[in-house]
């Protein structure tokens, strides 16, 4: 009989690079959405990047510039994590890259470049899934794409029992990855494996919001209230969506912001890596 170890580990090597059990978007092309980011030239790339750091600095208060040696690790680990997926980065993009280790629990938004440096255009903290809890899942690494072939939805701003908005305030954007392999948390001993629905989300921002910058999560990804609005508003995940709304995609259409301005750097990943994990 395999080891619950041995089972884990069989688990996440079926999943493989496609910790997503969806077909990731295809890039947007067309007139009517962002154009295709790699027909922009450096100069409109480097542009670009001054923009969103612009606006990040002014609409994310609780934006941090990461330390230089941090900063060059979590780009590392975000590289091999790539390197080792499905994504093929062919054109200069925007990640979502999480650094789950309980001591950093940092958001960057990573400008990637396929024959280029990368780098990060800010950070904000977050919460990853913590371990000790029963319920509680440990939050994946893994390259993890935002598709088409599942609806994302909004926070309705409601309170749960324990008077607590679990995804933020009333229209919130919630990106929904699916259904993941993770370890259960509350069975760290044997690693027993299990399986969550990834999300990216807000949190109640009395209440769990000043609480960023640990693991709290039951393995979602939270963010703050301004991060949120920021992804939604550049549509910095979007670049599939952005294709399906123009083309007429009623129900993508729904789930995006009216007063959207998207980024021509858009992309699709999210990217989990662990510096704590690190050799």
């Amino acid at each position: 009989m395999r080891s619950p170890i041995a089972a884990l580990g069989l688990v996440l090597a079926a999943a493989g690079a496609a910790c997503a059990p969806v077909a990731p978007s295809p890039p947007t092309a067309e007139r009517g959405a962002p154009p295709h980011p790699s027909d922009l030239p450096p100069a409109r790339v480097a542009a670009e990047a001054a923009l969103l750091r612009a606006a990040l600095r002014a609409e994310v208060p609780e934006l941090e510039t990461l330390p230089p040696e941090r900063e060059r690790a979590l780009l590392a680990l975000a590289q091999q994590e790539v390197a080792r997926s499905a994504l093929a980065l062919e054109r200069t993009q925007l990640l979502v890259v999480v650094d789950r280790n309980p001591e950093v629990q940092r958001l960057a938004l990573v400008l990637a470049r396929p024959n280029g440096e990368w780098e990060s255009l800010g950070a904000a903290r977050v919460s990853t899934g913590m371990a000790g809890r029963r319920g509680y899942f440990i939050t994946p690494t893994c390259v993890f794409r935002h598709s088409t072939a599942i609806l994302d939805y909004r926070a309705r701003g409601t309170f749960n029992a324990q008077g607590i908005r679990g995804l933020g305030v009333r229209g919130m954007r919630v990106w929904d990855f699916g259904w993941v392999p993770a370890q259960k948390g509350w069975r760290e001993a044997d690693a027993e494996p299990g399986e969550i629905r990834l999300l990216l989300h807000a949190t109640d921002p009395d209440l769990l919001e000043p609480l960023l910058g640990r693991p709290a999560s039951q393995g979602c990804v939270r963010v703050p209230a301004a991060v949120n609005r920021f992804l939604d508003r550049r549509g910095v995940l979007d670049v599939g969506h952005e294709r399906a709304a123009a083309e007429g995609n009623a129900r993508i259409g729904a789930v995006l912001r009216p007063d959207r301005e998207p980024t021509p750097l858009a992309g699709d990943a999210m990217v989990v890596v662990d510096s704590s994990a690190a050799p």
